[in-house]
This record gives C-alpha cells, sequence and structure tokens, in this order.
C-alpha cells in the first residue's frame, strides 16, 4: 500500500541545508498497524508530511497505492489526500461547531448527501464511543473525548489509512490507553494504522510493528514492537 524507495527529504536556506530524513526506504502492506519512534527532532514529523503529501521528497519515491504522490498535480493530490485519514496531538476541531457538525462538516464540502452523512455520523461516534456527546461543543469534552472526535473526524471520509501523529502527547496515562485501544479497534475492522510517537509505554502496549527513526535516518524496522532508543 505504501512505499518510500530511498526518500531523503532536505529543507535548505541562504545560509544553510538541513536533511531531516536521510534514505528512507520501507513497505507498509495494507491492514498494517505500524509505529514510527523516535526522540524529539528525530525526523517523525516529516515522515509523516512526507506520506501525507505535504512535503515532496528532495530524492527518491513514495508510492501510496500505486501512484508516486511526489510528482503528482495539486488536484490529484487532493484525490488522493482524502484516502488519508489524519490524527493531530492538538485536535483541530472546529470549536464553534458541535461534536456531529465537526464532523458533517467535511463530508458535507466533498458533496456527500444528508442521508450518508447522518448514516456514517452516527455510525463513527457509535465506533469511538461519543453518541452522547453528538450535540456537545468541543469546549464541553475532554482531553480524551476531544481526541476521540479527533479519530472520528479521520474516519468519517473512510480513508484507507489513518496516520495518527503523537496522538497521546497531551494525554494523561489512562486516556492514552483509551486512545490506544481505539486505534486497536479500528485496525481491527481494517484500517491501516500509522502512528508516530515517542512514548515507550504505549509502544510497549501495543506490540505492533515498529520503525525508528533517529537523526533522519531508519535505524531498525522491528515486527515485534521494540523501542530500542
Amino acid at each position: 500500500m505504501i512505499s518510500f524507495d530511498n526518500v531523503t527529504k532536505t529543507y535548505r536556506t541562504k545560509n544553510c541545508s538541513i536533511t531531516a530524513v536521510k534514505d528512507a526506504s520501507f513497505d507498509i502492506e495494507e491492514g498494517e498497524f505500524v509505529c514510527i519512534v523516535g526522540k524529539s527532532g528525530a525526523g517523525k514529523t516529516t515522515l509523516i508530511k512526507l506520506l501525507t503529501g505535504c512535503e515532496k521528497p528532495s530524492k527518491g519515491k513514495i508510492i501510496f497505492k500505486g501512484t508516486d504522490i511526489g510528482r503528482i498535480s495539486s488536484n490529484e493530490l487532493q484525490k488522493t489526500r482524502r484516502k488519508i485519514g489524519v490524527v493531530f496531538q492538538d485536535y483541530k476541531l472546529l470549536e464553534t461547531r458541535t461534536v456531529t457538525e465537526n464532523l458533517s462538516y467535511i463530508m458535507e464540502i466533498i458533496g456527500i448527501s444528508d442521508t450518508s452523512i447522518n448514516r456514517d455520523v452516527n455510525h463513527v461516534l457509535e465506533i469511538v464511543g461519543l453518541e452522547q456527546r453528538a450535540h456537545n461543543f468541543p469546549c464541553d469534552l475532554s482531553g480524551g473525548e476531544k481526541q476521540r472526535l479527533a479519530i472520528a473526524r479521520a474516519l468519517i471520509h473512510r480513508p484507507d489509512v489513518i496516520i495518527a501523529d503523537e496522538p497521546t502527547g497531551n494525554l494523561d496515562l489512562y486516556n492514552s490507553y483509551d486512545i490506544i485501544n481505539l486505534f486497536k479497534k479500528i485496525n481491527g475492522l481494517g484500517a491501516t494504522i500509522v502512528l508516530a510517537t515517542h512514548d515507550k509505554d504505549v509502544i510497549g502496549k501495543l506490540k505492533k510493528r515498529v520503525i525508528t527513526i533517529d537523526e533522519g535516518r531508519i535505524v531498525s524496522d522491528d515486527p515485534h514492537g521494540r523501542f530500542i532508543l
């Protein structure tokens, strides 16, 4: 489903250049649950930006479902991004819209019918356990509930892969485990999950494949979930 082939990303300024990702190569199969780990500044976020098409590689290829996302047009990239759901650490919710409206807004933009919106919103809220919060605003939600809503928003357009960038970074241990169990549930329903984190406890609980990045290089790819840093 996803293939990085000798991918390098270098940021250049007038005075210097910084290589954030160096010769990264790995494949992610459909239905996998993969963790990308590393210390702060190791290159995890750049890797995520490359995967979502927010950044283009300086060298190498990134193939998503047969498409080289580093070489397609802006219009084609937008269509490809509809197959990807992204969960952010800081939630990025619409504070003036209810839980239901945060989800339906996205579907309205891409032209989904009202009947389908109502059906899908109710279904996704049930998956993430927010049925009783449908008419609340984000300010009424706990940190864990806000992250559940962020996950619901990533799910609502039925993506092929969900990418989560430090989704437990703002949560306590209890809520972190709650969110991780939710990702495992979603993975069990068939979605491919790519989770970037530096939380060793999360990795230990998941026991899924771990790709470790250090100073921009892939230093380990362990199928058994070991955190080597």
